[in-house]
């Protein structure tokens, strides 16, 4: 018999899904109207606050969606274990952990609202209004993960009892205040000295439940507070980050750019953009070739995940790779491999979440910051033009191996096809001039690309019909949401990471180590190489990347050329054998066994390794275009 979902909960869901839709529609319009109307001197009155608000309610509204569909990002190395009984009892375990990490944030998030919020207003709105999303949001996270426990939905509630006796001290502060009184002052002050007790296994469990298959947000949320708890700061302490990262303006550009790729992937782009790169570059040895890796960099450039790239443009490259008798292991390899280039491109959201994250650290670490997010893109743009060269170079070579055959180019097909994906291509052109001429910014342009790639698929292009919107929408928001979920907390670990004096402690020790800046840099390319296989790249970038900054400061490695050294390791960690994520999605599109995308996906691989090996020892290539910008 088929679940049919209560009427109560079938209100609550699109109500749900409403407020979520609602702030994402808020976020792009408002921006884009206040383009407009600055042509004519009006502004639309106190702008810049609405939309931080409504980006704070997306980013929990969407992490709520996010766990109804079960995608919020994780690790999932339970996956390689045979043994179904120890899998079914290793995801008992870390949803049990999860529901009590939920449970301790939901509190000290209510304690947040009402001492932190107290007395302020967004326009005629109290400001509580909008954060009360936040303890909202881990309350119905943690009921939507109780749910999968069946009929050990009781062992949920015991988690939930144990999550709010160790808010006590945000429990007491909402009841008494600041000065509770006893025996609860005593308790308060035997519970942060049990955590600093436990602190170190606590957060080695956490670590473990991460690998095991918990959400990766939940490991780092909770990790985070055990930090900031165990030295005695306020139950409060990770609420304000969290409200912190989700009202940073300039990562509103995250979700937009992310709802502008599912807007591309669900239309027919892909295949316009297939006829013409196919109509101008089929009569080049190695022709589709070199169309597939454009095309692959201009999607992902949007989406800022090389996997959706490959789930969604995969098959259609592939057949027409096949169709014009290139083998079918170098079009599968090739095809895997070039998932990922995007993200060196504008508007890449890992750069823009390399730039941000690097800037927020040096400034913790009183230096001062010389370089904007323009300069990230700016440097990525030389090491992103080697990688595409490389790649098809390397698809090049395969086809005139097997003698792939051209087609002569024929006029009259390739003006006609290029009339037909001119407005995709543009679009592109248009946000790369708004954005380096400063006349836009980053909200601006991701605000702008929304607006314009719907109008073209919707209403002139008509691939998508207006009543399709929501699919769109409910495709894109569980990408946002784990996203956003991993970047809330992440804000809270770097604090709590930074508070601690890890990163100063981790320079001194690797500086009495490794004296070689050269010796360092090989051993933080193999570093991150097993991180990209372990670790998602937006986690990656949020967690890691606060111990790596400190460190390349002391070795005088540039910024940006270290940044640009992150982002092309995690790539390639995407394909690395035994977990490359990008693997497993390209034996699930391609259908195929793992260990032969594995193979297919080899020569690639290496290319790969030695553009970023080259990048890494020659700085210039990533600091070159910076040098001349401000020379001007």
């Amino acid at each position: 018999m088929d679940f049919k979902m209560p009427p109560v909960l079938k209100v609550i869901s699109r109500l749900e899904k409403s407020i979520c839709y609602g702030a994402l529609i808020l976020l792009a319009l408002i921006p884009f109207t206040e383009m407009i109307l600055r042509r004519f001197r009006m502004a639309i009155p106190d702008s810049k606050t609405l939309i931080a608000h409504f980006f704070l309610v997306l980013g929990f509204f969407a992490m709520m969606l996010t766990a109804k569909t079960g995608e919020h990002i994780s690790i999932t190395a339970s996956q390689f274990i045979k043994n179904e009984k120890l899998k079914r009892n290793l995801e008992f375990i870390t949803v049990l952990i999860l529901i009590f990490i939920l449970s301790v944030l939901a509190w000290n998030c209510v304690s947040y609202i009402k001492y932190g919020l107290m007395g302020k207003y967004i326009g005629p709105f109290p400001e509580r209004l909008f954060a009360a999303s936040m303890p909202l949001c881990f309350v119905v996270i943690a009921l939507r993960f109780s749910l999968r426990l069946k009929q050990k939905r009781f062992a949920g509630l015991i988690a939930v009892l144990l999550g709010t006796a160790a808010a006590l001290p945000a429990i007491a502060k909402l009841i008494w205040g600041f000065e509770p009184p006893e025996p609860f002052y005593s308790w308060i002050n035997t519970l942060y000295d049990a955590v600093w007790l436990i602190r170190v296994p606590a957060i080695i469990v956490l670590a473990i439940a991460a690998i095991a298959g918990m959400p990766v947000f939940a490991a780092i949320g909770g990790i985070a507070m055990i930090m900031l708890q165990a030295v005695g700061l306020e139950p409060e302490a990770v609420p304000i980050q969290i409200f912190s990262a989700l009202s940073e303006t300039d990562i509103i550009a995250i979700p937009l750019f992310t709802l502008t790729g599912f807007f591309l992937s669900e239309s027919k782009a892909g295949e316009r953009l297939v006829r013409t790169f196919r109509a101008f570059f089929g009569w080049l040895p190695g022709g589709m070739v070199i169309a597939a890796v454009l095309i692959c960099a201009f999607f992902t450039s949007f989406t800022g995940a090389s996997g959706v790239t490959i789930l969604a443009l995969g098959g259609i490259l592939h057949l027409i790779l096949v169709e014009n008798k290139y083998k079918e292991n170098s079009s599968i390899g090739l095809l895997t491999s070039v998932g990922g280039i995007g993200l060196m491109f504008p508007p890449s959201l890992p750069i823009i979440l390399v730039a941000s994250t690097s800037n927020s650290i040096l400034h913790f670490m009183n230096v001062p910051v010389s370089y904007s997010i323009i300069h990230y893109f700016i440097g990525a743009i030389i090491p992103g033009i080697i990688l595409v060269l490389a790649m098809i170079a390397i698809g090049l070579v395969n086809s005139l191996k097997e003698k792939v055959p051209t087609e002569p180019f024929n006029q009259k097909n390739a003006l006609p096809s290029l009339k037909e994906s001119f407005l995709e291509i543009l679009l592109p052109i248009i946000l790369i001039v708004g954005y380096f001429s400063g006349r836009l910014s980053l909200v601006e342009v991701s605000a702008f690309s929304v607006v314009y790639i719907a109008v073209v698929e919707v209403f002139i292009k008509k691939d998508i019909a207006v009543s399709d919107i929501p699919k769109v929408f409910s495709k894109a928001v569980p990408i946002i949401g784990g996203v956003l979920a991993i970047l809330a907390m992440a804000k809270a670990l770097s604090y709590a990471i930074i508070d601690s004096r890890v990163p100063e402690n981790f320079v001194f020790w690797m500086q009495e180590a490794v004296s070689s800046k050269y010796v360092f840099l090989l051993l933080l390319n193999l570093s991150l190489l097993v991180v990209g296989c372990l670790m998602d790249i937006f986690s990656a970038i949020l967690v890691v990347l606060p111990l790596i900054v400190p460190l390349g400061y002391a070795y005088g490695i540039d910024p940006v050329h270290l940044g640009i050294i992150f982002i092309m390791n995690l790539e390639v960690g995407f394909l690395t054998p035994p977990v490359g994520i990008n693997l497993f999605l390209a034996s699930y599109r391609f259908e195929k066994p793992f260990t032969k995308i594995c193979r297919y996906v080899f020569p690639y691989l290496g290319i790969q390794f030695a553009v970023v090996m080259l990048v890494t020892y020659v700085p210039w290539l990533s600091t070159w275009l910076i040098q001349i910008t401000n020379n001007r």
